[in-house]
């Protein structure tokens, strides 16, 4: 059977086609549209922060995706740190990648990822695209950084591997990603295809090690990166590359689950083919599930479907590349149902002492202790532009402070909090003494002009000023006094328990 005019069950391969489908969706209620298309076997959607109310809002959503397709993958990106869309309202309970290798306790990466896996089950879900396994080993890195482990390759497979058993272990399926490795890009594949150039050599050496660590501890699906390996692939990025996806990752590493795309909306996947040809390609070269994107419609999924057809009329997609998928598609279903898992999560204890221990403190730097005798405290939040991964949430110590706040209680009640947005003209802080505190918040400060300018002009003028960055780091650390590698809630729940004296490293 090479194309769909071979067979007689035209019916069957546009199920199986539909069945290779995971859009996004606006609002918190299922549309009709989507119903009806799962109903008529689409594979599944992912969930986005946009689709997340109350739990119970989140449970009735999940529930009404089952009626219409007891089969459906229920995909979200939940990384348990800085990415997070459970917690997109509050900020993420979790430590995050980057901290959890830097305390570098396995069982606690494990445990950690449990949770998360017992949160998403009781919610409905059944698919978090995570661990993040990359090799943050680029400090510039726009897209990564906290979402890695870490630099070191035996350390991030090691955690890779717990995380994975982690959340599977709670009957969520695990997808390492994003293959074969975006840690060594100095651009985001969101808005471009980076390239990197390294040999296949190097890659089994470094990038491809924790991927082995993912398939070994039992991943039941690995997630394609939009990138341009030249040396392994001239023309081709990893998504459409058989030579990636089907030569490296199922023949060399033996990797025999669920191949899944990164979203096919970003500018490195179609910013040259259209969304259309790129789920033809991706689905030629071997992915399995294609993770279309965010706010997708019914028409949009009506040209992609009728697109896929047509490459089948025409030979280009085989038939029998298509029936691989389903098998695997139904495999990942089974494997969800077979897994047994307490429904209510538990409590998994992140001691913030570890945390605090865990964050990098430049050796000519004093650490304030900020208590409540009288000093006043001025704490200045960069807000950049959020990175598309990562959205917009609440993050570090105001996350804190806020809800602090919301209960009447707050560390420092001579505080006053100032937020400084991306590209917008500055402050002049005239009325921050000399002398008072100050504290400097942001991520990637290195990276981001607004940052740079916030924290030289507060050095020159204010002698107590203090810089927190709470992404990843410049090599030269010039703009990190303190380093916390992660902005979740409770990482800044740990950043404002140091900077009261407690616990200090």
């Amino acid at each position: 059977m090479s194309n769909i005019q071979d067979s007689a069950e035209d019916g069957t391969l546009q199920r199986r086609i539909a069945g290779t489908m995971l859009p996004g969706f606006e609002g918190v209620e299922l549309p009709a549209w989507v119903e009806r298309r799962l109903r008529e076997g689409m594979g599944g959607v992912c969930l986005f922060a946009t689709n997340i109310g109350t739990p119970d809002q989140l449970r009735s959503l999940t529930a009404a995706i089952r009626r219409a397709n007891p089969n459906a993958v229920i995909a979200i990106d939940e990384e348990g740190g800085d990415v997070t869309r459970l917690h997109h309202s509050t900020g993420s309970p979790f430590p995050g990648n980057a901290v959890l290798g830097r305390i570098n306790d396995l069982q606690l990466t494990h445990d950690i990822a449990y949770r998360v896996g017992q949160e998403l089950r009781v919610a409905g879900c059944t698919v978090t695209f995570a661990p993040d396994v990359d090799i943050n080993s680029n400090p510039d890195n726009p897209v990564i950084g906290t979402r890695s482990f870490g630099v070191a390759t035996d350390l991030v497979s090691a955690h890779s591997h717990a995380w994975v058993r982690g959340v599977q272990r709670a009957g969520i399926a695990a997808s390492a990603k994003h293959f074969p490795g975006h840690g060594d890009t100095a651009q985001d594949s969101h808005l471009a295809l980076p390239v990197i150039d390294r040999s296949l050599a190097q890659l089994h050496e470094r990038e491809l090690k924790p991927f082995r660590a993912a398939i070994e501890a039992g991943t039941q699906t690995i997630m394609t990166s939009h990138i341009l390996l030249p040396q392994i692939d001239r023309d081709t990025p990893a998504t459409f590359s058989s030579r990636i996806l089907q030569g490296i990752l199922r023949e060399e590493l033996g990797f025999e689950g669920v191949i899944v795309t990164d979203a096919l909306d970003m500018a490195g996947a179609s910013a040259t083919t259209g969304i259309p040809e790129a789920a033809v390609r991706a689905l030629v070269a071997g992915c399995d599930l294609l993770c279309i994107g965010t706010a997708n419609s019914d028409e949009q999924m009506g040209e992609i479907l009728d697109h896929v057809t047509e490459a089948l009329r025409a030979g280009r997609l085989d038939a029998t590349r298509l029936a691989e998928a389903t098998r695997r598609l139904e495999a990942l279903s089974r494997w969800g149902d077979s897994v047994l898992s307490e429904q209510d999560p538990e409590p998994v204890t992140v001691d913030t002492a570890a945390i605090i221990n865990s964050f990098e403190v430049r050796d000519d730097v004093t650490l304030p202790r900020i208590l409540d005798g009288g000093q006043r405290v001025h704490v200045v939040v960069c807000e950049g532009v959020p990175n598309i991964a990562v959205g917009p949430l609440p993050w570090g110590p105001q996350a804190e402070l806020e809800a602090l706040r919301a209960t009447g209680s707050h560390p420092w009640p001579h505080l006053t909090l100032y937020t400084v947005w991306a590209r917008e003209e500055l402050p002049s802080f005239a009325e921050i003494g000399r002398e008072d505190t100050v504290i400097v918040v942001g991520q990637n400060n290195h990276r981001h002009e607004t940052n740079r300018a916030v924290i030289e002009g507060l050095r020159a003028t204010r002698q107590n000023t203090l810089v927190v960055e709470m992404g990843w780091p410049s090599a030269d650390r010039s703009y990190a006094d303190v380093a916390t590698f992660g902005a979740s809630r409770l990482v800044g729940r740990a950043l404002v328990e140091m900077l009261r004296g407690d616990n200090l490293p």
